[in-house]
């Protein structure tokens, strides 16, 4: 799953795809490096971000789908989102994920609303919001705290008649540098969930401060390298910033293993 964040403000590359001419030249480029999905936002979810309108989201991403739809036919598309409207808007116009981090919390209907569209669905683990996750995490057990919000979710979206569900433990949102290492030590557990599982570490501050790289688009070398320490993990979806390494990856991967 490549990103493609059309925002000002997203914590790597905020900024750098407002014009649709370069966020269609990204895509293609994220395509050819191998991108199965790409994943369209258009609110920050960085640490302390303020939240925007439902119709300013929706102004920054609908034309920037249309155009990936119809540039792309054949790519799936993501929506980055907490918003019933938002989603509503992208699936009408070629999206056919959302990928949820707040996992139903901000707008329950959601679960609703991929069952009639017949659309797949990420519940992401959250612990408060983007503006207020990371002033002090706390848990009684991270992974199994985690495991059972995830799995209370997944539960809600099926009575719902969601049926194509991935479930992500949410990364960086809402835990400290030790809360991502043991979560990432026991992604296997999540497995009991019963869905595929995605997982977004890409150039997440965790790994700044483990290597102490401060510039998050300068590790993009060392999530590929995370990665390539959980390639047995049997992750569904891999969202990243840079595919061509982790394309790479998965074609070393294989062919090790005689895929």
């Amino acid at each position: 799953m490549g990103i493609l964040n059309v925002t000002p403000d997203s914590f790597s590359d905020g900024g750098d795809f407002l014009n649709i001419k370069d966020a269609l030249s990204h895509v293609e480029e994220m395509i050819n490096d191998g991108a199965d999905i790409i994943d369209v936002g258009g609110e920050s979810s960085r640490p302390n971000s303020e939240e925007i309108t439902a119709q300013e989201e929706v102004r920054r991403i609908i034309p920037v789908i249309s155009e990936i739809h119809r540039n792309f036919p054949d790519i799936t598309i993501s929506v980055d989102t907490t918003k019933y409207s938002v989603a509503l808007a992208a699936l009408d116009n070629g999206a056919s994920i959302i990928n949820d981090i707040s996992g139903l919390g901000n707008d329950p209907k959601i679960a609703e609303l991929v069952s009639r569209f017949n659309a797949g669905l990420i519940i992401m683990h959250i612990q408060g919001t983007p503006k207020t996750m990371q002033l002090n995490p706390q848990y009684n057990n991270v992974v199994e705290d985690v495991f059972l919000h995830l799995k209370s979710r997944i539960e809600f979206a099926h009575r719902f008649g969601a049926e194509y569900i991935w479930a992500d433990v949410g990364i960086g949102f809402g835990k400290t540098l030790e809360h991502n290492l043991e979560l990432l030590r026991n992604l296997d557990y999540f497995h009991k969930l019963n869905v595929p599982l995605a997982l977004g570490i890409s150039r997440k501050a965790f790994i700044g401060k483990i290597l102490n790289i401060d510039e998050p688009k300068e590790r993009d070398v060392a999530t590929a390298l995370m990665h390539s320490l959980l390639i047995n993990k049997d992750i569904n979806i891999i969202r990243v910033h840079n595919v061509k390494y982790l394309n790479q990856l998965r074609i070393l991967n294989e062919v090790l293993n005689d895929k």
